[in-house]
């Protein structure tokens, strides 16, 4: 429960700073307005300012604050050209696809649990495979497998509970997972924050 508490926080801080000029924040069920520059940040541990930015674009592309466990968002035309990139963002438990400068997918994802580690930084996709089977977790299946590690760390279609619940994968809803992976290429970027 505490998980879900802090990804809607963390949503509602990215919301309260989403907007160039004045932001609403909601105090004890009363909107106040707080100006841009002082509305309240959302603690992350490190970020480059890719995932609340994704969030905000995500809020003009699609308008959508958040979305449920299990549920992503996908747009109906995709750039042809462009390079494809990743954006997860471990606090609000979302990941962000962007062909070029376009926002084109975002949906919730399932990190590291509590003991694990889902690595922060700068990453690229060294290998993918439509289906996989884990080596260390009991062969456990990895659809849509994308590396992002030597260790083994990747994004692939998994079950998706709205918190963090992976051994250090990052799990995509299934439908999700198919549209990325038809998307990207080795060598394509993610960045992690949170």
């Amino acid at each position: 429960m505490k998980y879900r508490a802090l990804i809607a926080f963390a949503a509602a801080m990215l919301v309260a700073s989403s907007t160039a000029s004045d932001a609403k924040l909601r105090l004890f069920g009363h909107a106040r307005a707080v100006p841009a520059s002082r509305a309240l940040p959302a603690p992350y541990h490190w970020t480059q300012g890719e995932a609340p930015k994704a969030q905000r674009d995500m809020v003009a592309e699609f308008g959508k604050v958040g979305l449920a466990p299990g549920q992503y968002v996908w747009a109906t035309s995709i750039p042809k050209q462009g390079d494809t990139r990743i954006v997860i963002d471990r606090l609000t438990q979302m990941a962000y696809v962007y062909r070029a400068d376009k926002l084109v997918g975002a949906a919730t994802v399932s990190t590291a649990t509590v003991g694990r580690i889902t690595p922060l930084g700068f990453w690229s996709v060294l290998e993918k495979r439509p289906f996989y089977r884990s080596k260390k977790y009991d062969n456990a299946p990895m659809p849509f497998m994308q590396r992002i590690d030597s260790y083994g760390i990747a994004l692939h279609g998994g079950k998706n509970p709205g918190y963090p619940a992976s051994h250090g994968c990052i799990r995509l809803p299934m439908k999700f997972a198919e549209k990325l992976y038809g998307l990207t290429k080795v060598g394509s970027k993610v960045v992690i924050e949170g």
